[in-house]
């Protein structure tokens, strides 16, 4: 039996995309929303929203394939997203220790799709809601897990014992903030489902995985006001990262206000190259350790910018994000 989400025709404004606990249970979506059971089809994941951004549109794209997650984002005459399989998108995943150690991808809740979907044009995850409007996007899915019961991650097996898991994500995204053209607000909450026991929440809140040709790594370092050169790693540190080609004519950097994590000051950021797949990739990752009791079933919402256009505009933009954050945790905190 499906799920068919219905507006009531009450009047849901995407102008102001403040964050807040999305209350995604597929019950209430915002309190506009109704879910219908119906044995016919979800709303299709083919969507488009678009702003100038300087002398060129950001035009961004979902996919019915993809289940509404963000398949490309082009501005100035490039492709950013590397979309070849059901991993390889802009989206937001999550992963968790099921009550046993903590390991990669084996309790892995991921929006486009499943590893076995690979390039296929079907989605193991299940679009729920969609709206865009203009420069604004809003969608839920009901997460496929990566793994399928039978396989295995780096020598671990799956820890879920099915394909589709019960985790639901919200993203809110909308093109331009404030007077900032070239900055992609992403907002997502991941809406934890009861009956599960976990001590460990990791959650990649947004992941984009670019062309290769994006082969230069930088951080922004708010300490120093200014880019400096980062090594492939792999793996996170606790600067912006940022992704360009060789000319500085684009890139794409992420920053997030809710960075850091408690206890993990030094994480947050994250860079990868793969060479063999020809790929790269940058991650804005968040984690949360439960106490005796473990991690409880919530919402877990996560303020993300995106940022895109050339490098010099890239660290400008984040460079302002920066600033107008700090200034309000400061007056937070008088």
């Amino acid at each position: 039996m499906s799920l068919e989400i219905l507006d009531r025709g009450l009047n849901m404004s995407l102008s102001s995309i403040q964050l807040r606990s999305l209350f995604t249970t597929a019950l209430i979506i915002s309190l506009n929303y109704v879910i219908v059971c119906s044995a016919e089809h979800f709303p299709s994941g083919n969507a488009t929203i678009r702003a100038m951004a300087g002398n060129s549109e950001i035009v961004i794209q979902t996919t019915e394939r993809l289940a509404g997650a963000i398949h490309s984002l082009t501005w100035n005459g490039r492709e950013f997203i590397d979309s070849a399989d059901h991993g390889r998108q802009l989206q937001s995943a999550s992963n968790f220790d099921a009550g046993h150690p903590l390991t990669a991808e084996t309790f892995n809740p991921t929006e486009a799709g499943s590893r076995k979907d690979g390039a296929g044009p079907k989605s193991t995850s299940r679009l729920l809601h969609l709206i865009a409007d203009g420069n604004k996007l809003q969608t839920t899915n009901q997460m496929a897990f990566w793994l399928s019961p039978n396989e295995k991650s780096e020598g671990n097996p799956a820890k879920n014992t099915v394909e589709l898991s019960n985790h639901l994500v919200t993203k809110r995204v909308q093109i331009g903030h404030r007077n900032l053209q070239h900055v992609v607000r992403y907002d997502v909450s991941f809406s934890l489902p009861v009956g599960e026991r976990h001590r460990h929440a990791v959650f990649e809140a947004v992941t984009g995985y670019m062309p290769a040709e994006f082969e230069v790594f930088s951080k922004y370092d708010t300490t120093k006001d200014s880019i400096e050169p980062l090594d492939d790693g792999p793996g996170e540190q606790s600067f912006p990262v940022i992704l360009s080609n060789k000319a500085g004519t684009h890139a794409m950097g992420i920053y997030s206000p809710d960075q850091p994590s408690p206890g993990y000051e030094s994480a947050g950021y994250g860079r990868f190259r793969f060479s063999a797949e020809k790929v790269v990739k940058w991650n804005c990752v968040f984690r949360i350790d439960g106490k005796r009791d473990g991690i409880n079933p919530d919402e877990y919402s996560f303020r993300n910018f995106v940022v895109v256009g050339d490098l010099s505009t890239v660290k400008e933009s984040i460079r302002e994000l920066h600033h107008e954050f700090a200034s309000q945790n400061d007056s937070v905190r008088k």
